[in-house]
C-alpha cells in the first residue's frame, strides 16, 4: 500500500497514530493523477501508458472530481430545520455552487429540533442519506454553536448539556490570593475555598521562597514569619463557572466526545469513514477562565513528567522571582500547553483514528503575537492533530500573518493537510478580496479552505458573507471560484514535500519566559506584550517583501528531531523532510539551552545563523544562563566594527559557517544578511518584482504555485534551482501549456529561468510532468 492509500486509511508515524486527509474515498482518477505528477500516490500499472496517465491528470485539473470541491460550513441557523429543505439545499449547493459537501453547524437560540435529540438525529440522518446519494461528504462539526466543549452553552441554546451531566469536569481556573507580611511574627489565616495548588512566601528583595503547603491544617495557615518583608501567596484551583469541559483534563475530553461524537457514531456507524470523513472542533482556547485555565491534577502530572515539585515556582506565574523567573515560566506554561495538546486535541484525534475518520479544527485569536494564554503555543497545540487549522475572519484580525505558523506545525509534525475556516464575518466581500485571501492562504501552505459560510435560513445571516446560490453577489461566480479552489486542491492536497531553504526558530521560549498571568492587555489579547518578539515581522518580510519561503521550527522539534549533516540542518521527516541552509533566530531574551547547543553545532559545521533582534541572555532550563551568554557571545560577539556592513555584523569560521546579527530589522538588512550566506535558493525573483509562492516536491518532480498579489505588478522573471522541463497549469481556466525556460549555470548548479507574465490577482502552477534532466555533475 503506497503513501496516499495509507494516508486516507490511517497510518502510524513517529508522533502518533492518525488518519489524515479530508476525503477518505480514493478514486482511480486521483491515483493516476498523483502518479503521473509524482505526488506521492501509487504508480500506474504497466498497462497504463505514461502518456495516458498524463492525459488523465490534465483532464482532472481541467474538470476536478467532486471530492476536490470545497466544503463550506453550513449553518442550520435560528429556525426549525426539516429534512425536505435540507435535501433540497444540498442538491442546489452541489449543482449550482459546486460544493462537495458540508460541515453542519447548528446555531442560535431558535434552532430546532433540540440539539442531540432523536428528532435532531433524524434530520441529520436525512442529510447523510442525501449526501450519500449525491456523492457529497460531511465533516462532523462537534458543537451546537461555538466554542467546542459544552454541547450547547454559547451561540446556541445557552444550555450546556455537558455541564448538566458532568459539572465537576468543567473548566478550572487558577486564582491567587496575596498578603504583604512583615516578620518576625506570626501570621494566621483561613485559606480561600478551592483546591490548594501552592502556598508560597516570597521575599521580593532577596527572592528567597518558602513553600508552606505542608504546614496547612484543616484549611488554616499558622505561619511563623521569618525576619523580612514577605509576599504570601495562596494559589487555588477553582471551578470557573464557564460550562465548557476542562480542556486540560483527558477525562473531560472523553466525556465531551461521549456526548457528541459517540452519539453520532452509534446512530450512523455505516457512514463513518465514507460519507462522514472527518470531525471539526472550533475555538477551544486557554484564554477562557480569565486566561488562567488550570486543572486539578496539574502538580501530580508535572512531577511525573519533570521529576520535581512545581509548587515553589508558582509565584513566577505572576511575579519576578529572580534569575529563575524565565525558566520557571517555561516549565509551568509549557506544561500547561502539553496538557492542553494531550488533554483535548489528542483525545479527539485518538477517537477519530479508532472510528476511521480524521480530525481538524482551530484555535481562536490566532493572530495574537503572544499565544501563551490564548492557544498556549500555536504550533504545539497541533502536535497530535491530523490537520492543523486556522481561521480567517472579520475585524482587525490579520490571520494571514500567522498562516505560516500553522502550516509549519504541519511540516514539523509531518502532516499532509492544513485547514483554514475562511471569510466568516468579513462582510459582503468583493470577489477580488475573496481571491486574494485564497491565493495568500495556498501560497503560505494552507491546502484545505473551508468557506464560511452557507446559511440554511438566508434571511437571518449572522456573519456575512452568505456564499450560496441565493445571494446575487456570489451566485453567478461561485462555480468558477469553487472550481479554482478545486484545481488548487488537485495539485496541493497530497504527500509532496514542502521545500524551503530557510528555517525560522519559533520563539515560544521567550514568549513563555516574558509572559505572566493577568497581564495589562487582558486575557483575550494575550495579556502581555513581548517587546523582543519580532518573529512575525521577520516572517512577513521573508514571504511578502523578499519572496523567500521558510519553515518555522519548533524548539522541541529542533532539539529532538533535527540533526546537523555537513552544513545543513536536517529534519528527517517522511512527508516533509527539511534540509535548511540558514537558521533565522528572531528576537529572544530566553532560549532553550538545548536549542542553542544545536544552533552552535550547526554553525560550527558550516551553517549560517542570522539573528534578527534581541539576543538571548537566559535559559529556559534552570542553571544554564551563563552557558547561554557564553555561546551567544561566541556566535555573535558583543560589539560592531566599522569595517562591517552598515546593516549587519558577520562572524565566520573555517568551515564556512557564518553568524550574522542585524543592527535593525528591515527588508534591506534581511536581504543583505541572506546574501551573506552565499546560497543558491530554490526560487528567486528579480528585484522589486516578488510574487507569492509555494514549492512542493516528490522525489525529482516539482510543483511551484505562484500568485501575484501586488497591484501594478505584471509578472516577474523567476529562477528555479535545477534543470526543469515545465508546463504552466492555470487554476483559473484549467489551461495547460508548455513553458519555455532558459537553463543557466552558476558554479556547479543548473538553474531554469522563466519569464512569467502574471497579471495582478492571477496565479499559475509551474509543473514538471516528467522527470527533469539531472544537472551536469
Amino acid at each position: 500500500m503506497d503513501a496516499p492509500q495509507r494516508r486516507w486509511q490511517g497510518r502510524r508515524d513517529a508522533c502518533t497514530t492518525r488518519v489524515v486527509g479530508p476525503r477518505l474515498r480514493l478514486t482511480v482518477g486521483f491515483i493516476v493523477l498523483c502518479a503521473s505528477l509524482g505526488l506521492g500516490a501509487v504508480q500506474p500499472s504497466s498497462a497504463t501508458p505514461a502518456s495516458t496517465a498524463v492525459d488523465q491528470a490534465r483532464r482532472a485539473f481541467a474538470a476536478p472530481p467532486q471530492h476536490y470541491w470545497p466544503r463550506p460550513l453550513w449553518f442550520w441557523n435560528h429556525t426549525r430545520v426539516d429534512a425536505e429543505t435540507v435535501r433540497t439545499q444540498m442538491q442546489l449547493a452541489r449543482d449550482r455552487s459546486k460544493y462537495g459537501g458540508f460541515g453542519i453547524l447548528p446555531f442560535g437560540r431558535a434552532f430546532a429540533p433540540p440539539y442531540l435529540s432523536e428528532e435532531y438525529f433524524a434530520v441529520y440522518g436525512a442529510a447523510l442519506e442525501q449526501a450519500e446519494a449525491l456523492g457529497l461528504t460531511l465533516s462532523l462539526y462537534d458543537e451546537f454553536g461555538f466554542p467546542s466543549g459544552s454541547a450547547g452553552s454559547q451561540n446556541s441554546s445557552d444550555v450546556s448539556l455537558f455541564a448538566q451531566r458532568w459539572p465537576h469536569l468543567t473548566i478550572k481556573r487558577l486564582d491567587k490570593h496575596e498578603w504583604d507580611v512583615v516578620g518576625p511574627g506570626r501570621f494566621q489565616t483561613n485559606l480561600p475555598s478551592g483546591s490548594l495548588a501552592a502556598l508560597v512566601a516570597l521575599n521580593p528583595t532577596t527572592f528567597v521562597r518558602h513553600e508552606l503547603s505542608d504546614t496547612v491544617r484543616e484549611a488554616r495557615l499558622d505561619w511563623a514569619v521569618p525576619e523580612g518583608t514577605w509576599k504570601l501567596m495562596v494559589f487555588v484551583c477553582v471551578t470557573d463557572g464557564d460550562p465548557i469541559c476542562d480542556y486540560l483534563d483527558p477525562e473531560a475530553a472523553d466525556r465531551f466526545i461521549e456526548i457528541t461524537h459517540q452519539a453520532y457514531y452509534e446512530r450512523f456507524t455505516r457512514h463513518f469513514g465514507t460519507t462522514i470523513d472527518s470531525t471539526f472542533f472550533d475555538e477551544p482556547t486557554l484564554y477562557r477562565a480569565q486566561g488562567r485555565s488550570w486543572t486539578g491534577q496539574f502538580n501530580q502530572k508535572f512531577v511525573a513528567r519533570h521529576g520535581f515539585d512545581p509548587r515553589p515556582y508558582y509565584p513566577a506565574l505572576w511575579h519576578d522571582i529572580g534569575p529563575q523567573t524565565a525558566a520557571a515560566r517555561n516549565y509551568l506554561f509549557g506544561f500547561r500547553t502539553e496538557l492542553y495538546a494531550t488533554g483535548f486535541t489528542k483525545r479527539i484525534q485518538d477517537w477519530c483514528d479508532a472510528h476511521h475518520i480524521t480530525a481538524t479544527g482551530h484555535q481562536d485569536q490566532e493572530e495574537v503575537i503572544n499565544p501563551v494564554s490564548v492557544s498556549g503555543d500555536l504550533m504545539k497545540c497541533f502536535q497530535y492533530l491530523a490537520i492543523p487549522g486556522i481561521d480567517k475572519i472579520g475585524g482587525d484580525r490579520p490571520a494571514e500573518r500567522f498562516y505560516k505558523v500553522v502550516s509549519s506545525a504541519a511540516y514539523n509534525y509531518d502532516r499532509a493537510l492544513v485547514m483554514s475556516e475562511t471569510y466568516g464575518a468579513m462582510g459582503d466581500l468583493p470577489w477580488e478580496e475573496i481571491y486574494t485571501v485564497a491565493m495568500e492562504q495556498y501560497t503560505k501552505g494552507i491546502n484545505l479552505l473551508i468557506p464560511h459560510a452557507v446559511w440554511y435560513d438566508d434571511t437571518q445571516v449572522t456573519f456575512k458573507p452568505e456564499l450560496s446560490w441565493r445571494d446575487p453577489r456570489y451566485a453567478d461566480r461561485l462555480p468558477e471560484f469553487n472550481t479554482f479552489l478545486a484545481r488548487l486542491n488537485v495539485l496541493l492536497q497530497n504527500d509532496a514535500a514542502h521545500v524551503a531553504d530557510l528555517a525560522l526558530l519559533y520563539p515560544i521560549a521567550t514568549l513563555q519566559g516574558s509572559h505572566h498571568l493577568d497581564g495589562p492587555l487582558g486575557h483575550y489579547q494575550g495579556g502581555v506584550a513581548v517587546p523582543e518578539a519580532d518573529y512575525v515581522d521577520v516572517a512577513e518580510l521573508l514571504s511578502v517583501a523578499l519572496g523567500r519561503d521558510f519553515t518555522y521550527l519548533h524548539p522541541e522539534v529542533l532539539d529532538q528531531r533535527c540533526v546537523v549533516e555537513g552544513n545543513r540542518l536536517v529534519l528527517p521527516n517522511r512527508l516533509h523532510p527539511g534540509r535548511f541552509a540558514v537558521l533565522l533566530l528572531p528576537g529572544h531574551k530566553t532560549i532553550h539551552w538545548s536549542s542553542l547547543r544545536k544552533i552552535q553545532a550547526f554553525y560550527e559545521q558550516g551553517g549560517c545563523v542570522i539573528a534578527t533582534g534581541t539576543l538571548p541572555s537566559q535559559s529556559a532550563e534552570f542553571g544554564h544562563d551563563a552557558e547561554v551568554a557564553r555561546v551567544v557571545e561566541a556566535l555573535f560577539g558583543t560589539g560592531d566594527t566599522a569595517a562591517e556592513p552598515a546593516t549587519h555584523t558577520v562572524r565566520r569560521n573555517d568551515r564556512g559557517g557564518c553568524a550574522v546579527r542585524l543592527r535593525t530589522l528591515t527588508a534591506a538588512s534581511l536581504s543583505g544578511a541572506l546574501a551573506t550566506a552565499g546560497l543558491d535558493f530554490d526560487v528567486t525573483f528579480e528585484p522589486g518584482r516578488t510574487l507569492r509562492y509555494i514549492h512542493k516536491r516528490w522525489k525529482d518532480r516539482h510543483v511551484f504555485y505562484f500568485a501575484n498579489l501586488t497591484p501594478g505588478l505584471t509578472g516577474s522573471t523567476v529562477t528555479l534551482r535545477g534543470r526543469h522541463e515545465l508546463e504552466s497549469w492555470d487554476p483559473h481556466t484549467g489551461a495547460i501549456e508548455p513553458v519555455a525556460g532558459n537553463v543557466v549555470r552558476h558554479g556547479d548548479t543548473d538553474f531554469t529561468r522563466v519569464e512569467l507574465g502574471l497579471p495582478y490577482l492571477k496565479s499559475v502552477f509551474l509543473v514538471s510532468p516528467v522527470s527533469p534532466r539531472p544537472s551536469v555533475p
